[in-house]
């Protein structure tokens, strides 16, 4: 792993992982996503969904020291993110924090397309 592939995978992981303080809070929550949470149902789904991300970043990060894990959690941060996006797309009509999500997330995704072809290009080089 290149030095440039490890830190665009750490940004990937940490974009990923920030969510997981919504955990903590219907206010956390609130906070990020500029919306009011009303009611336990969408705590509880919203505070499971922050979860969610602070597991997906927890394995990008650990795969920076795993290195055998990079591709799966790649493909993981991949499908998050790229799943946020389509879902904004289909639905539209979103707010300010949502579109601050998904300025993250698009920065995410060049991070992480920087990493695979770091990846790629060094796997490259290791064929005679």
């Amino acid at each position: 792993m290149t030095k440039l592939q490890g830190l665009l995978l750490l940004m990937v992981g940490i974009i990923n992982f920030l969510p997981v303080m919504g955990v903590l809070s219907a206010g956390r929550l609130s906070q990020a996503y500029g919306i009011e949470v009303v009611g336990n149902d969408l705590e509880i789904l919203l505070r499971h969904r922050a979860l969610l991300f602070g597991i997906i970043g927890g394995f990008v990060l650990y795969s920076l020291f795993v290195p055998g894990y990079q591709v799966a959690a790649m493909v993981l941060a991949g499908l998050s993110m790229v799943g946020f996006l389509v879902v904004l797309w289909l639905v539209g009509g979103y707010n300010a924090a949502l579109h601050k999500v998904m300025v993250a997330d698009l920065v995410g995704i060049v991070c992480l397309a920087g990493a695979v072809v770091c990846r790629y290009l060094g796997a490259s080089d290791a064929i005679p």
